[in-house]
């Protein structure tokens, strides 16, 4: 340790020492700009407390006339005092910290004496201790780098003194007194927040596709893009489809960029479609260590989803059926993989010692078969089939294909092709349920019940309100694409891509059984073979 550097710093004479400065930029970017693209996009506005440029120039200023050495700059953009993350220690224990990695970086390159570019470092310069830190803990690290390592921290100003015992008592208090102020203003922040969700009033940020930069306005183009995209879900589409026809038509993001599967229900799944006030909810997913954030339904006071102040593009019924249709998660979705076959994976061996899936084969090439047939067969035993199973291909789709679609136009005449689905039936039950953990909380909050009482009743109610919700979910997936099937799908099968003419499939048929051939007659063609498993049976 260097002493010697402590007392010529704390009697500013700084000759011959090596200093770098910490730079810490506040400021806000105008709410036009793309503020995930970092802070060459933007600009700062007149809130910003001191730039970047004026307290390096300050910084180097104050080294140079008392004829020290400015050697380095370190940049930290905006960090709250506030604002803590939740992180895992190497001993395993979960912690919330305010991350500084420029900071820390800067602290550890005082304690070797070198700066990031190779030159000798005595010393950090800021132009005011809470540019330096607002948080405690941060101080201490401070506070052991002039102790232990006989590095001087000092700041322009004067506020802040850590090379005696005294300066670092007054530094202490000091922290402590913007801490607090920090935490008020993070209430302050909070308490604004909550009452503009409860109002409907959208908020900062890139505006959301489909409307203007006022978040409020529709964009016509982009809103009848949404309506297509949605009515194509509802008609059984698959997301993948969706997506490439967009991009295909040159449909691009809010951002500009093209569209992929996540983005695309990222924004379907936005409850603002419907006109609901929307808020992002940070969680933790403790298998994976990583945080992540969903999109949920502002609710008033009594229960009611809040409407926000804008023009919305879906009715609800439409929102909550696409929702239903792509899943709140990434494990949703109908037929991802790709298939080369219509009806691999639906086709099911019956042989009652069996059950296997059935795959598609090509017919060994010989004079008889035409080019591209093929057969589905049920794998060996050595895969886990049975290998006594197969049936014509092409006539085997041919035959599903025309019982498929005259279900759905049945279902059509049935339903009338009327543009809402059947009410489910436990709708009165869940929204009975949905009272009753508000009708709870109400009491608890207002001290009717004890917090033990709450707790203990609480858990059971909401893993109820979570399975009712799913079968609600699936309900709609069900039913509102059924509703909402062309009456022309006859005319528009051959059309359609292999995935949707899947996906229209998967959705009335659980699978097809094929029976054996029986007789010793394994080519000949037998419809009667086949045993579909609808999905209303």
């Amino acid at each position: 340790m260097d002493v010697q550097l402590i007392e010529r710093a704390h009697w500013g004479d700084l000759a011959g020492m090596h200093f770098a400065g910490l730079v810490r930029l506040s400021f806000e970017i105008s709410p036009r700009l793309d503020q995930g693209q970092g802070l060459t996009n933007g600009f700062m506005t007149g809130r910003d407390i001191r730039g970047r440029d004026e307290q390096m120039k300050d910084c180097r200023s104050y080294v140079e006339q008392r004829n020290g050495l400015y050697v380095y700059t370190y940049e930290e953009p905006d960090t709250s005092a506030y604002k803590r993350q939740r992180m895992t220690l190497p001993d395993g224990r979960t912690v919330y910290r305010v991350v500084r990695p420029v900071f820390e970086g800067a602290l550890e390159d005082l304690k070797r004496g070198l700066s990031p570019d190779g030159q000798r470092l005595d010393g950090l310069i800021v132009y005011d201790i809470d540019r330096l830190t607002r948080d405690n803990r941060h101080l201490e690290d401070c506070i052991e780098v002039v102790q232990h390592f006989g590095r001087p921290i000092i700041d322009i100003t004067g506020t802040l003194d850590l090379l005696t015992d005294n300066g670092r008592t007054v530094a202490r208090i000091v922290v402590a007194t913007y801490n607090k102020q920090s935490a008020d203003t993070a209430r302050r922040v909070k308490r604004k927040h909550h009452a503009l969700q409860q109002a409907g009033i959208p908020v900062g940020g890139r505006r959301p596709f489909g409307w203007r930069d006022d978040k409020r306005t529709l964009v016509p183009d982009e809103a009848d893009v949404i309506r297509s995209g949605a009515r194509r879900l509802l008609e059984g589409a698959p997301i993948n489809a969706v997506v490439a026809e967009w991009n295909a038509a040159g449909v691009r993001t809010a951002s500009g960029r093209p569209w992929i599967r996540s983005t695309f229900k990222v924004v379907f799944r936005n409850p603002r479609l419907c006109g609901y006030r929307s808020r992002k909810v940070h969680g933790y997913n403790e298998e994976f260590g990583k945080t992540y954030f969903n999109v949920e339904i502002v609710r008033n006071a009594a229960g009611e989803p809040v409407i926000g102040q804008w023009e919305p593009i879906l009715t609800i019924a439409e929102w909550e059926a696409v929702t239903a249709v792509i899943g709140r998660s990434e494990r949703h979705g109908l037929d991802l993989n790709s298939r080369k076959y219509l009806l691999s994976g639906i086709l099911r061996c019956g042989r009652p010692t069996c059950g296997s899936w059935m795959r598609a084969t090509k017919t060994t090439r010989r004079r008889t078969a035409p080019p591209g047939h093929f057969s589905y067969t049920c794998p060996s035993k050595a895969v886990g089939g049975c290998g006594g199973t197969a049936i014509l291909g092409q006539e085997t789709d041919e035959h599903i294909v025309e019982a498929v679609i005259a279900k759905y136009e049945l279902e059509a005449q049935r339903r009338e092709a009327v543009a809402v689905p059947d009410p489910w039936p436990r709708e009165q039950e869940f929204g009975q349920l949905r009272q009753d953990i508000q009708e709870l909380t109400a009491a608890w909050r207002d001290r009717k019940i004890s917090a033990a009482r709450y707790f203990a009743l609480l858990p059971e109610l909401e893993a109820e309100e979570q399975t009712l919700s799913r079968e609600r979910e699936d309900w709609l997936a069900r039913q509102y694409p059924d509703v909402g099937q062309p009456l022309s799908l006859r005319s528009d099968w051959d059309g359609l891509t292999l995935a949707e003419q899947r996906s229209y499939i998967k959705r009335v048929l659980t699978c097809v059984v094929v029976l054996p051939a029986g007789g010793g007659v394994r080519g000949r063609w037998n419809p009667d073979r086949l045993q579909p498993v609808w999905r209303t049976e």
